[in-house]
């Protein structure tokens, strides 16, 4: 009857929770936060399409002032996949530095400083034709990599810290939603009436400052996230001055009662290294769930998909002039689904989200490479490769496109969240390494079946997430922690019972359990 009565309790709370409304700080915490982070990252992907052309005459003229003769083809193509490829070793750069930072800056103090590296790296990239210096360019484009690596670390980890459970999911889809808007606004401003002119490309590079700019302006105005300020930095008053803040009530007991009970029920409190998480069996399925999830986000072919949507669009028929107008419709596709997956995600939940997203790439991929092999045969086949190409991007961003950021702030407790990042944020650049590197050589050797290597790796992630992952839509860290425990085969305290031991605790007991525990 007692644990009955615990339940209904707790559902009550949960249903009052929801209808909450969501305040403008939150909002925008979550909007200037992925603004001068996730969008600037999108932004990043398709901001060098437009410009290439340019930007490799720009290098031979550099070559001839310099050394009084053009630069050879096979010196223009390495640099210009330096360039490209750099952008994922400054992105990894950034990712293991992550931990490291975050444990000396906070969430939020983190966002802020790295936003010079943003502003540092529009300068070198926007000056180098007038400094004469392809260097800065390669330069700024690793810097740029620098930021958009941390910023896909910290930048989840600070929305999932600083958002009630039952609205999680929507509010940590802003990190996908403006990605693509960021992919998007590459694509628009690359535009040749806009700044995809010869006399024009740099510019496309200077306005990488603005979004960081609007971050630096808002952002200090924002509380830190409250649970590293309690559980971190011991900062109890702090804590609940954030929570009011982001929460828009003066009565945040509850909130801070659920962060204690999370804290007690940590083995410690002390930041866990990435050796340590990798050695702890009480997060082994966490830590394998969000590799394979992370690297099949980068793995299942989008980033791939566009090698051949040019190449379709002019199969179909349409002239070349128009094909850069027709792409923006990838763009805009993208952006829609990421915010209808934002709308949705609180209903239906991160696994069926992923498990569908999943499933419906290795469809429209078996069909696009049906389409691929026929489109020679009849006239209107390319239509339905294009059509497909838009499928595959609408299902990515339906839920793998967004959703492994958010189960990895999800997975693990404060004390493991900075490591577990830093070894998502690895997998995921060198994921994203590896297919830029390993991708012409599949084309080259498979052709048009090349797309089968992605149906094989968008069914094996359906399978895993499907026996694996447990749904963690409205639950608590606490909650999540021990839906993992029977498959890592520890024993696991129920939230209920450390609930209940934290409700129990009056203020004063509650410092002397502390130092009896750490005497313990």
């Amino acid at each position: 009857m007692e644990q009955k009565g615990l339940e209904e309790n707790k559902m009550s709370k949960t249903q009052k929770k929801q209808k909450q409304p969501i305040t403008a700080c939150l909002l925008s915490a979550a909007f200037f936060g992925a603004l001068g982070s996730s969008f600037i990252y999108g932004y990043n992907l398709s901001v060098v399409n437009a410009p290439a052309t340019y930007i490799k005459a720009f290098y031979n003229q550099t070559w001839i002032d310099r050394y009084n003769e053009p630069v050879a083809a096979e010196t223009v193509t390495l640099l210009w996949s330096i360039t490209v490829s750099i952008f994922a070793i400054g992105g990894l750069c950034g990712a293991l530095s992550v931990s490291y930072i975050i444990r000396v800056l906070g969430r939020r103090g983190t966002l802020l400083v790295n936003n010079s590296f943003a502003v540092i790296a529009a300068l070198l990239m926007s000056l180098g034709e007038t400094a004469k210096s392809f260097e800065m360019l390669i330069i700024g484009r690793f810097i740029i990599g620098v930021d958009s690596g941390i910023a896909l670390s910290v930048l989840p980890m600070y929305l999932g810290e600083i958002t009630p459970r039952h609205i999680r999911g929507s509010i940590g889809q802003f990190n996908s939603i403006l990605i693509c808007l960021g992919v998007f606004t590459g694509q628009v401003l690359g535009l040749p009436e806009l700044l995809g002119q010869e006399s024009r490309w740099n510019y496309l590079f200077a306005f990488l400052a603005f979004p960081a700019v609007l971050q630096l302006c808002v952002l200090p105005f924002l509380p830190e996230s409250p649970r590293y300020l309690l559980m971190e930095r011991r900062d109890e008053e702090g804590a609940r001055r954030a929570f009011q803040k982001f929460l828009g009530k003066d009565d945040v007991s509850e909130e801070l009662e659920e962060v204690h009970a999370e804290a007690r029920a940590q083995e410690t409190l002390q930041a866990v290294s990435v050796f340590q998480l990798m050695k702890s069996q009480t997060v082994r399925w966490q830590l394998v769930t969000v590799v394979v999830t992370m690297a099949s986000y980068q793995l299942c072919g989008l980033n791939a998909l566009w090698y051949y949507t040019n190449g379709i669009l002019l199969e179909a028929g349409f002239n070349q002039e128009i094909v850069p107008y027709i792409t923006l419709s990838t763009g805009g596709i993208e952006t829609l689904a990421a915010i209808i997956s934002g709308l949705v995600i609180e209903r239906i939940g991160r696994k069926p989200l992923l498990i569908f997203g999943f499933t419906a790439m290795a469809v429209f991929f078996s069909l696009l490479t049906v389409f691929l092999n026929f489109q020679d045969r009849v006239s209107w086949m390319p239509y339905l490769s294009y059509i497909c190409i838009l499928a595959v991007i609408a299902s990515f961003c339906s839920g793998p496109g967004g959703i492994p950021f958010i189960l990895t702030g999800e997975l693990f407790e404060q004390a493991s969240r900075p490591a577990a990042f830093m070894i998502a944020g690895t997998v995921n650049w060198l994921s994203n390494f590896a297919v830029g590197l390993l991708f012409p050589f599949i084309q080259e050797t498979l052709q048009t079946f090349a797309f089968l290597v992605f149906v094989a790796v968008c069914i094996v992630a359906s399978i895993y997430l499907y026996i694996v992952l447990p749904e963690t839509k409205n639950k608590t860290f606490m909650d999540i922690s021990q839906s993992f425990a029977k498959i890592n085969q520890i024993p696991y305290p129920s939230p209920s019972h450390e609930m209940e031991m934290v409700l129990a605790i009056q203020p004063d007991e509650k410092k002397e359990a502390v130092k009896v525990e750490s005497s313990l």
